[in-house]
């Protein structure tokens, strides 16, 4: 399957968590897939979505609710982790395409989820982990959250840190930001 470098998929993902262990019975699992797709050619941000996705295994709990503001009422009409993938195929090519996010965290959730709920992985092989490329451009030792790498670079998050859809966005202005670096030769 040949890879599509035409638009980079930034990802943020949401997911079910609590201050300490999960309860008994019950596991981290996805409840928004925030996506910003980047045009490769402009480096340019297209759009900034969130795919809310009904939790199966686990409930939303009040330290979730405070830290992503996402609160169990809205999910009554949420899709389902199959119907999300379905939606990342289709309407965004994503087997075919580079997707990044902020860190390995959101590709072994998405490894991990899809397994545990026998729905197929809606990426191909190739990810790219923002978080480690900040860090190596920056010649810092240690990778920061999206936070630090913001305050680095002297700027403002834009909406809402912890919900995925803002998120995406500026992890897609960082990851637009590098890229732009590399086109115009770095240091001159």
């Amino acid at each position: 399957m040949a890879r599509s470098l035409d638009v980079i998929l930034v990802v943020d993902l949401e997911s079910t968590c609590w201050e300490g262990l999960p309860p008994p019975g019950q596991s981290s699992e996805i409840i928004e897939i925030g996506l910003c797709p980047v045009d490769a050619k402009t480096l340019t941000r297209i759009e900034k979505r969130s795919i809310l996705v009904k939790p199966v295994r686990s409930e939303i709990s009040p330290f979730c609710t405070e830290l992503t503001t996402l609160t169990p009422n809205m999910f009554h009409e949420a899709e389902s982790l199959a119907d999300a993938v379905s939606t990342l195929k289709k309407q965004y090519a994503s087997k075919q395409r580079l997707w990044a996010s902020w860190g390995d965290y959101d590709r072994r959730q998405f490894e991990r989820v899809c397994q545990d709920q026998s729905v197929g992985y809606p990426f191909g092989p190739s990810h790219l982990n923002v978080k480690s490329l900040f860090a190596a451009a920056a010649g810092v030792s240690h990778e920061m959250g999206l936070d630090g790498a913001y305050k680095r670079l002297g700027l403002t998050m834009e909406g809402t840190h912890h919900r995925g859809d803002d998120d995406a966005w500026n992890i897609a202005e960082i990851l637009c930001r590098l890229l732009r670096t590399m086109r115009d030769g770095g240091s001159k």
